[in-house]
């Protein structure tokens, strides 16, 4: 276990990210994978400039990103369960074939001058379904195509592909939509997920430990709260993370408006996020995940550059600040993320993802009507500091617990001989 963590400090950064993108069971499924996120951003992007451009309403861009996470919700403690009893690609191969169908279908029904407001609303709700279903399978799915000792690095590079994607998508779909138009911006999403099929066809991950109808039941999930405490803490944070970054992501049509600007710097406002979030994957690449300390800075970046950008009037400083929230984004979530993947066995990856996708996205919805709500009601301003506001409380709580550790190291001793017990008990799920 030391020795895995030397190496990956030896070998951290770039060069570990460069390490694992070669290997052939990984680098098709970053690839497909970088290429579908970036596609869902000209669906996402394409969605809210059409609904903005039909209603101008900004509390419809929140029911627009309440239709996509609303099912995530409802369903994924059920697709956990799922994930653990039957094969996690072909799962995936199901229903991004699916959504292949649906992205295609608005495309069409947006060439067609049908796709009004309710058409992508519902036409969102149905990929939120989809998204609902391939979420846990596709975090699981991670962790068999590396070794164990690489999963840190893994999971950096998974949160990587969706900020690369969240740093590129937008300002590509901004151009997307400027050049091509809406409707064609929806049929390269659609084509992005028959990349992301194809990847899954080359990778061959390692056999999946298949847990039983019996042991992956809805309320089991949650046993695996009571009996290992620290995945809640990671679970809260990893859901003040999210929506400490909805305001971006809901209201950036509405920001770039704040801003003087036309509505397709939306993409340009999201992309700057993702730049810092892409460059905080290339730091934490290879480095096991941080200490408390760490994890109070970073949810600090997420929270004061959300809040600072939000009452920024300057838009070149705005995008500095937006850089500074997502490197705080990534690099909180990505910790968390780990530590979650890391703490239960390969039977229970499934479901302990699906809480996670509970945690990051199946809460958005709620945070995506806040916004739209504080946005309508006072500012588009008003609603990004709202939304920052619980990183930077749980930056101060996290703060406050490592001092607490700081000034009295006894328990801090007796948790870590408990934590090496249950390290060498054959029952732990995390034993090796």
């Amino acid at each position: 276990m030391a020795e895995s963590a030397a190496e990956n400090d030896r070998v951290a950064g770039p060069r570990s990210v460069w390490r694992i993108v070669r290997r052939r069971d990984f680098g098709p499924y970053f690839l497909g994978n970088a290429l579908s996120a970036s596609g869902t951003w000209f669906q996402n992007l394409a969605a809210a400039l059409l609904i903005y451009r039909l209603t101008h309403s900004a509390l419809l861009l929140g029911v627009l990103n309440f239709s996509q996470f609303i099912p995530i919700l409802v369903l994924t403690p059920w697709a956990g369960g799922l994930a653990d009893r039957v094969d996690r690609r072909k799962l995936l191969f199901v229903f991004q074939s699916l959504a292949v169908v649906l992205a295609a279908g608005l495309a069409a029904l947006a060439w067609g001058g049908l796709a009004g407001t309710w058409v992508v609303i519902g036409d969102t709700l149905c990929l939120g379904v989809v998204s609902a279903f391939s979420a846990p399978a596709q975090q699981a799915l991670i962790v068999s195509l590396v070794r164990r000792d690489e999963v840190p690095t893994a999971v950096a590079l998974n949160s990587m592909t969706f900020n690369l994607a969240r740093a590129l998508g937008p300002a590509g779909a901004a151009l997307s939509v400027h050049y091509l138009g809406i409707p064609a911006s929806f049929a390269l999403n659609a084509a992005s997920y028959g990349i992301f099929i194809a990847a899954l066809v080359v990778v061959r991950p390692r056999r999946q430990e298949k847990a039983t109808r019996e042991e992956s039941r809805v309320r089991d999930s949650f046993r695996l709260l009571r009996e290992k405490p620290e995945l809640a803490a990671f679970l809260l944070i990893v859901a003040i993370v999210g929506f400490g970054s909805d305001p971006v992501n809901t209201l950036s049509p509405a920001f770039a408006h704040a801003y003087g600007r036309p509505d397709t710097w939306a993409g340009f406002i999201v992309g700057a996020f993702g730049a810092g979030a892409v460059t905080a994957a290339l730091v934490v690449a290879g480095r096991v995940a941080g200490s408390r300390w760490r994890m109070a800075a970073t949810l600090f970046l997420l929270g004061a550059g959300v809040a600072a950008f939000s009452v920024c009037p300057w838009l070149p400083l705005g995008f500095a600040l937006l850089f500074v929230g997502g490197f705080g984004y990534l690099a909180s979530n990505t910790a968390a993320t780990t530590r979650l993947q890391l703490g239960v066995a390969e039977q229970q990856r499934g479901r302990i993802m699906a809480l996670w996708s509970l945690a990051f996205l199946g809460l958005r919805p709620f945070a995506s009507l806040l916004d739209g709500a504080i946005a309508r009601t006072w500012s588009v301003r008003a609603a990004g500091v709202v939304l920052a506001t619980p990183a930077l409380a749980a930056a101060l709580g996290v703060t406050a617990s490592a001092l607490r550790r700081r000034r009295d190291p006894l328990p801090r001793a007796a948790a870590s001989a408990a934590s090496a017990s249950s390290a060498g008990s054959p029952r732990s799920p995390g034993a090796r």
